[in-house]
């Protein structure tokens, strides 16, 4: 990056792969919200106070099959709880911030970002919370708009709304695709799988979800801490699904 460049220049050209990314997705959420009836001005609250992909077309699609509300809010302080763990990760990097500046920080944290800043903590000596913070609002200010564009859009449009837990599945199944490398998320995923099916007919109920979601997660993490405290020890088998890097190999990398 030049030197003579504004720092919030520098930041933004940093941000703005993470931020163009957010285009398509973000227009194709926006549509799908105005379909599960939310105005312009709702979806655009939903992009700033929930800011979270996963979780706003998880509304989306609850609510266009009559989803119990207690359901959806069960199963989103569920999927938004991995927000704990990314930002205790995160924390020791923002030592001597205020508790205004953490509580910015804190709302505007999601997914993407959170890569962002973690690597460029972990390989940039120069990185401040400052940065880190702009990082987040730029990537809000453009994840808000294309929200709010969709939602324009699909005043125009006609959208099945089975086109909605299409779009869902899709989504999650992307995201898996993009992780086949990781060996660990593909077991994990199809542990996940099995225990829905086997919960969803037991419950009779949404809420299997809840309870397979929960236990898939607590298995992920344990395999994921186990395999990097015991990788000398592991198996043939264990050897092929451990992950590549973990949180503490990043974090040492940084170190050095």
């Amino acid at each position: 990056m030049k030197k003579d460049e504004p720092r919030w220049l520098e930041v933004l050209k940093v941000a703005l792969p993470l931020c163009l990314s957010y285009v398509p997705i973000g227009l194709a959420c926006g549509i799908l919200l105005n379909v599960a009836g939310f105005n312009t001005v709702l979806t655009g609250l939903a992009s700033i106070l929930v800011f979270s992909g996963g979780a706003q077309f998880l509304i989306a699609s609850m609510l266009t099959v009559n989803a119990p509300l207690h359901t959806i809010l069960i199963m989103l302080f569920f999927l938004e709880l991995r927000y704990a763990l990314l930002g205790s990760s995160i924390s020791q990097y923002l030592h001597n911030t205020s508790k205004n500046f953490l509580y910015f920080f804190a709302i505007s944290l999601n997914d993407e970002n959170y890569a962002v800043n973690y690597l460029k903590f972990a390989t940039d000596k120069a990185w401040r919370p400052q940065d880190a913070l702009m990082v987040e609002h730029y990537s809000l200010l453009f994840w808000t708009i294309a929200n709010v564009v969709g939602s324009l859009i699909g005043n125009l449009l006609t959208v099945d709304l089975e086109i909605v837990d299409f779009a869902l599945t899709s989504l999650f199944l992307y995201m898996i695709v993009m992780q086949v490398a990781n060996r660990l998320t593909i077991l994990v995923s199809f542990f996940a799988g099995i225990l829905a099916i086997i919960f969803m007919g037991l419950l009779k109920s949404t809420m299997g979800l809840v309870v397979s979601t929960i236990i898939a997660s607590l298995f992920g993490f344990a395999m994921e801490d186990y395999l990097v405290k015991h990788g000398h020890q592991r198996g043939v088998l264990l050897h092929k699904i451990k992950p590549k890097a973990s949180r503490k190999v990043i974090s040492k990398s940084g170190d050095n």
